[in-house]
């Protein structure tokens, strides 16, 4: 066995944290025996973290993600843009949807979610989607949130919400029926009397569009509704 170099690779390894290739270079001998020497060293977590950095493969992966990252935030930002153009149009039925979702929808970047009990909002919603967005019906989904006094009447309160939105039942999601105790109960009892539909489309330009008319409308920007 050669001693004397085995004892230096792992030192080379314990120390510097370098890698096999390396340590078989500057020691003279094949990376497989270095391997075999050095298997039992625990790198730290900086010894690894300054390995992947050498590594060329994973820096060609860590800056194609960059890239992919990049891309996306130009997208969303060229969204923004569009819906600031629309704004300039005077489009009414535009101004009210936006500033509808302003103070009722959810605010992630890539999925639009717009809660409501009231059927002529949820009407008036999915015509703004549809009229201004161009959001196609199979694009839309909807799911009811509803009170155990509603079990019983779940088929028909589904019914009701599709037929409300202009939907057919392939944009239909599973219902979502909540309990509670019997005090509540007598306080909630027929208080809304189809629950609440959620409205769902999962496309990045519908959100971005939306939230860059409000910053247009508003007079503001948030670059929070980009990341």
């Amino acid at each position: 066995m050669k001693t004397e170099e085995r004892t230096r690779a792992r030192q080379l390894r314990r120390d510097e944290g370098l890698p096999i290739k390396e340590i078989a270079r500057r020691v003279g001998v094949s990376a497989s025996s270095v391997s075999v020497w050095v298997r039992d060293i625990q790198l730290t977590w900086e010894q690894h973290a300054e390995l992947r950095a050498k590594n060329p493969a994973y820096n060609r992966q860590l800056s194609g993600r960059r890239v992919a990252v990049a891309n996306r935030r130009a997208e969303r930002i060229a969204y923004q843009d569009h819906g600031r153009e629309v704004v300039r149009s005077g489009d009414s039925l535009h101004l009210a949807g936006c500033m509808l979702y302003w103070a009722e929808g959810s605010k992630g970047r890539n999925q639009l979610r717009f809660t409501n009990s009231d059927p002529e909002m949820i009407r008036f919603f999915v015509r703004f989607l549809r009229e201004c967005l161009a959001v196609r019906p199979d694009e839309i989904r909807i799911s009811c949130n509803l009170f155990a006094d509603h079990a019983a009447r779940q088929q028909e309160i589904e019914r009701f919400w599709l037929e409300t939105a202009g939907l057919t039942a392939s944009s239909l999601c599973r219902s979502t029926v909540n309990t509670y105790s019997r005090h509540s109960a007598r306080k909630r009892l027929n208080m809304l009397p189809y629950g609440t539909c959620r409205i769902v489309v999962s496309r990045t330009r519908v959100t971005q569009h939306i939230f860059g008319a409000i910053q247009e409308y508003a007079g503001f920007r948030r670059d929070a509704w980009l990341e």
